[in-house]
């Protein structure tokens, strides 16, 4: 019987659908108008491709902020990739202890980007139990799809991580590269019987699963090898950026994912002997020490450069920059959170001025975030 629920749905599917076909001929703008009612009305779908086109900035003005959340109104439906990403902006900003459910359950779906983080926390016990073999596992599945930090993180890895506990790490690999499979088969049979379809990178037509099957992310999984603790372990990274879709799961959306913005090149930065174990940024605001060097040009926005355990390194990567245009004249600002240093310029007048150096240094390498 044909519910009126069912009869409701076949017209905020069609915007979607016109949204998607918009977006795919170069027309953003309208593929945004498309999607801005039945997004207002709650469809997921509509939803997570808004959030899509706030993040990407094609269509609207890019802002992160709505882009998250928009991707978290999808996600309290059930929207996997929206959960995903919501995870993964969460991080982004800080908020690691919000964010590390997401990203626990989208890296046992097998995706990368949170294998990396997750793989990362076990190394140096941050939120989660210290577990060499896990963060070993982890790593090299990341690695193994190509994510470039993983390559940096596991070369640091192998220099505290004994030559049993990474032979160790294969199999538990396996395991969980098997695992993340069958959830994605699990999806994909759920999409074959109406309920669900994992969801592509680009806009998508009907993408979520029902509230009770992926409403909510799972706990953390539980470690089960705890390698020795070293005082000296810890891997640096630089934020992520706005994170990389996965491919698209519907032909008409292939051509998407030519749009999607890739994860952060730059590669672990290896650890100083001195320095504790840390890499997972802190969801608590920087409230103790901020070192602030030669002030110059003024203004409420930053440009983040990078986190990290060991603060020579932050030091060492400003040298390095410091002379370049995007960045010369702004006030060096060094803030501890947690166990971590961020690093960051600032001193930019508007969003746009401070938006604008970040893609200058995108472009040749140097992963940044905007933020205020």
């Amino acid at each position: 019987m044909l519910t009126l629920a069912g009869l409701a749905a076949v017209p905020a599917h069609a915007d979607v659908k016109a949204g998607v076909d918009a977006w795919t001929a170069g027309d953003f703008a309208g593929a945004v108008r498309e999607w801005a009612g039945p997004a207002a009305q709650g469809d997921p779908d509509a939803q997570f491709n808004m959030g899509q086109a706030y993040r990407l900035g094609r269509g609207v003005e890019t802002d992160v902020e709505q882009a998250e959340a928009l991707y978290a109104k999808a996600a309290a439906q059930g929207h996997v990739k929206a959960a995903d990403n919501y995870g993964l902006l969460l991080f982004q900003r800080g908020a690691r202890e919000e964010a590390l459910p997401y990203i626990s359950a989208a890296s046992m779906r097998g995706d990368p980007r949170a294998q990396y983080l997750l793989g990362i926390a076990h190394f140096n016990g941050d939120l989660v139990k210290k577990d060499w073999r896990r963060a070993y596992a982890l790593l090299t599945l990341a690695n193994s799809s190509g994510l470039p930090q993983a390559r940096g993180a596991l070369a640091q890895m192998d220099q505290y991580i004994s030559i049993e506990d990474r032979q160790a790490a294969q199999p538990l690999a396996a395991s969980l590269k098997a695992e993340a499979e069958a959830a994605r088969s699990r999806q994909l049979a759920a999409a074959d019987l109406g309920l669900a379809t994992d969801a592509p990178s680009g806009p998508v037509v009907t993408a979520s699963v029902p509230q009770t099957a992926a409403a909510r992310p799972v706990p953390l999984p539980p470690a089960t090898a705890e390698a020795p603790a070293s005082q000296t372990a810890g891997a640096d990274y630089t934020l992520p950026a706005a994170p990389a879709p996965t491919v698209v799961a519907r032909q008409e959306d292939e051509a998407l994912s030519r749009e999607a913005v890739a994860v952060a090149a730059s590669p672990a930065v290896p650890p100083a002997a001195s320095t504790a174990a840390a890499a997972v940024p802190s969801s608590t605001p920087a409230r103790t020490s901020a070192t602030r060097v030669a002030p110059a040009a003024t203004g409420p926005w930053k440009v983040q450069l990078g986190a990290f355990g060991v603060p020579g390194n932050a030091q060492r990567l400003w040298g390095l920059l410091a002379g370049r245009s995007e960045i010369a004249g702004r006030e060096q600002m060094l803030l501890k959170s947690g166990n971590l240093t961020r690093l960051l310029a600032a001193g930019y007048a508007t969003r746009g001025e401070a938006a604008a150096a970040c893609a200058s240094l995108k472009r040749s390498g140097q992963e940044c975030l905007v933020t205020r």
